[in-house]
């Protein structure tokens, strides 16, 4: 069973009524995102508010909207901001992202999300878990995310999104039909010389030709955590 809590440096993500815990994959787009230029930031199906609150630790200035369905999550995504440093930046909707849109925000810098992605595996009878691991025409499908960052990403602004290479594969063919391209791609290795497992991509409107780099989170072993990865999450982890 996962812990009812991770530990961050700054931090502390209560996890209990969450369905889908804190992950490394999500710790790596949390840190490796490029936040630099951004004002105004929207996570889109927050979770825990973990990527939320990694961006407030990485940006002192940026203002984050983070939106989440599940009425548990959202609460606990919301005493977890409360009880962060950065609870005046970070506002968290517990609402759908068709709802998020009826308040009709101000166009974003930067949006992010580690979305559903199991389009065609088996559901888990656990509905929380399945709302947050499947696409679903009635919670978060691809092509609503991209209607939404179609509308309200600024025309300079960046989508990142985490996803297994399959699913990447489809959601970069989807955006392609809205005029979103790929600028950069992480490939996130679970060990030094596996397979990709992971693809953490950012669009643009403009194509460009993409950048691509690769992490590893553990040395070729297994037994301990990649040089990069630790420079990575160094300002996150406490074992670093």
């Amino acid at each position: 069973m996962a812990n009812s809590y991770f530990q961050f440096k700054q931090f502390r993500i209560e996890q209990g009524q969450c369905a889908m815990k804190v992950c490394t994959d999500a710790c790596v787009l949390g840190a490796a995102a490029y936040l630099c230029e951004d004002t105004r930031l929207l996570d889109i199906g927050t979770g825990t508010g973990l990527l939320a609150l990694m961006a407030a630790q990485r940006n002192p200035t940026i203002r984050i909207d983070a939106v989440e369905i599940d009425e548990l999550a959202a609460t606990q995504a919301i005493d977890n901001v409360r009880a962060s440093p950065w609870p005046e930046r970070i506002k968290v909707h517990a609402m759908s992202l068709a709802q998020f849109a009826g308040t009709q925000p101000e166009p974003f810098d930067h949006i992010i999300s580690n979305p559903p992605f199991f389009r065609h595996s088996l559901r888990s009878p656990d509905v929380a878990r399945t709302t947050a691991r499947h696409t679903a025409t009635d919670t978060l499908s691809f092509e609503a995310l991209l209607a939404f960052t179609a509308q309200y990403l600024t025309h300079s602004g960046r989508l990142t999104i985490l996803l297994p290479p399959p699913e990447m594969h489809h959601f970069e063919q989807t955006a392609a039909l809205g005029s979103f391209f790929p600028s950069v791609q992480l490939e996130l290795h679970h060990r030094l010389g596996s397979r990709a497992n992971r693809h953490i991509t950012t669009f643009t409107r403009m194509p460009v030709a993409t950048k691509s780099h690769s992490l590893a989170i553990y040395t070729d072993t297994g037994s301990a955590y990649s040089p990069e990865f630790k420079a990575l999450l160094r300002d996150f982890y406490l074992a670093f």
